[in-house]
């Protein structure tokens, strides 16, 4: 029987250090698949990786509540189904203008969010912002900011368990599919360049890799903490330790039968260490978490003359670096909080995810965060679900300074950052003061390419509009309440939304993408051109995002 090197352990970052792994890596990747290299660069069909282009994604589990982050305002039949959660109206605001959103700024002394405690006025003519998400404001502005509302799939599953394989597998419906929409794109990649792809291809920072990047065939890299290098928990502080370290790189050598997928485990194990090599240059630590906005965040002079004439941390990993909360006096104000101080470890993954597709050559990059189940005490301007808003409504304004102020490999133009959701929540609030598993819900996608908000006419805000190709009805028989009497109906689908960043952004050809997302290859799904979708529901075509 034939033998192979195919013992796998997982090493220290110090044995790393010394060897560096990343040519095995590649040339591992390009022999995946039965291809000599030079027919692999003859037969490559799309851009993706060649371009520059970058998406970080961010998983909001457990189903955000769309229509209490981006309000339908004028519609009727919102305060009504929602007595305790609607966002009230401000009585001197004409919500029917169009022109940019508002921004409330709250000052040096206001409270960061409290100081406007209405419904944030769009510009679109119907809809607004929850007043948690106010730091969407100056990003919708600059014409970097889509909100996709309405957005789903046909035969919507309301089991978390069920959607949230769906979006992230790209087969709604389908159980059996194993691999990962961002998965898929990566191994059109790997495909595309074998031996000269870069190991660091597709990175998930959180407890395990998402099904969105798994896959059967090549490794992508997950990271719980990209501090924590020594993964076998075994300290390499002392000799004896070391000693321990050496031992277990060398078993690495070790021949056994190739068996049980064990290649495909030396082909991660190679992947890790080159991956452990690029980190070892990069600085994930507190220490390194200097990245500050250039304005005065928020209005909030006072703090921006204290310190050094900056603005607020882009990434709250800490209290005192938590928006104006630490004052110039030394005094702390809890009204300044940017983001619940219950995030800072969301935003120390968001700093790495960040920092890895700026510094590396990785492409797609995310973390997640749950918590949006909010059956009970959902809550309206404050509470669990404005809380939860205030996260990635802050990411979203974070990440575009950072990749605007300290752009390095990506520049913001070269970055699409795009929020995930497995539904939306019932339009009629439940005796518990909170929602319900329904159907549609918001997709928020940012970057320097999205075509958004742009002062002649066009808004950033899609699907939540009585003039919309297929119109906002409102009313109590309206779009609310389209499906079963009680949830929001679609006008999009999710995959329309992400195969045209995996087409128009990141490079895949529409032949790439028929095999990435299968709906493309077939005409009745309708996620092209638009029209009667399989379960009968009329959807738009593409939106034009990019």
């Amino acid at each position: 029987m034939q033998k192979c090197n195919c013992n796998v352990n997982v090493i220290t970052r110090r044995s790393f250090l010394d060897t560096s792994l990343k040519t095995s890596a590649a040339v591992a990747l390009g022999t995946l698949f039965d291809i000599p290299l030079v027919v692999k660069r003859a037969l490559a069909e799309g851009n993706i990786g060649l371009n520059g282009k970058k998406l970080l994604f961010i998983w909001l589990r457990g189903a955000n509540d769309g229509l209490n982050s981006v309000i339908p305002i004028l519609d009727s039949s919102y305060p009504t189904s929602r007595p305790s959660l609607a966002i009230p109206r401000d009585a001197g605001t004409n919500y029917s203008m169009t022109g940019p959103a508002d921004f409330p700024a709250a000052g040096s002394a206001g409270s960061t969010y409290g100081a406007y405690p209405y419904a944030i006025r769009l510009g679109n003519g119907f809809a607004a912002l929850h007043p948690s998400l106010k730091f969407l404001v100056p990003v919708y502005n600059a014409g970097d900011l889509a909100l996709v509302h309405r957005i789903a799939y046909p035969r919507q599953s309301r089991s978390h368990f069920d959607s949230q394989r769906y979006w992230e597998n790209g087969t709604p419906n389908n159980n059996l599919s194993n691999d990962g929409i961002f998965y898929r794109t990566m191994l059109e990649y790997l495909r595309d360049q074998g031996a000269a792809a870069s190991a660091l291809t597709g990175v998930s920072i959180q407890s395990s890799l998402p099904l969105i990047l798994r896959g059967s065939e090549a490794p992508m890299t997950n990271l719980t903490d990209p501090l924590r290098y020594d993964l076998l928990g075994v300290p390499n502080s002392t000799s004896g330790n070391l000693k321990a370290m050496a031992f277990l790189n060398q078993a690495n050598t070790y021949p056994f039968p190739e068996k049980q997928s064990r290649s495909l485990l030396q082909l991660q194990y190679q992947n890790l260490s080159s991956t452990l090599s690029i980190f070892a240059n990069l600085d994930f630590t507190e220490n390194g978490n200097t990245y500050r906005d250039n304005e005065i965040t928020d209005g909030d002079q006072e703090w921006y003359n204290g310190n050094g004439s900056q603005g607020y941390y882009l990434f709250p990993t800490t209290s005192e670096k938590n928006g104006g909360w630490r004052r110039p006096d030394g005094s702390n104000e809890f009204d300044k909080y940017v983001v619940p101080t219950s995030l800072h470890s969301l935003f120390g993954r968001l700093k790495a995810a960040a920092i890895i597709l700026n510094k590396t050559d990785a492409i797609i990059a995310g973390t997640e965060y749950g918590g949006f189940d909010t059956h009970n005490n959902q809550g309206q301007l404050t509470g669990a679900h404005p809380d939860l808003n205030r996260g990635f409504g802050w990411a979203m304004y974070a990440l575009r300074k950072y990749f605007t102020l300290y752009a390095d490999r990506a520049i913001w133009d070269d970055v699409v950052v795009v929020t995930l959701t497995e539904f939306g929540r019932t339009t009629i609030e439940n005796a518990d003061e909170g929602t319900d598993h329904a159907e549609a819900g918001v997709t928020f996608v940012a970057g320097g390419s999205v075509r958004g908000y742009d002062g002649l006419g066009r808004s950033g805000v899609i699907n939540c509009s009585p003039s919309d190709p297929i119109p906002w009805v409102t009313g109590g028989s309206g779009s609310m309440f389209g499906v079963s009497g009680r949830y929001l109906k679609r006008a999009t689908d999710y995959r329309q939304v992400l195969g045209e960043i995996i087409r128009k952004h990141l490079g895949a050809t529409q032949n790439q993408l028929n095999r990435i997302i299968p709906g493309y290859a077939n005409p009745a799904e309708r996620l092209l051109a638009g029209g009667t979708s399989i379960d009968g529901t009329q959807i738009r075509g593409e939106l034009g995002l990019l």
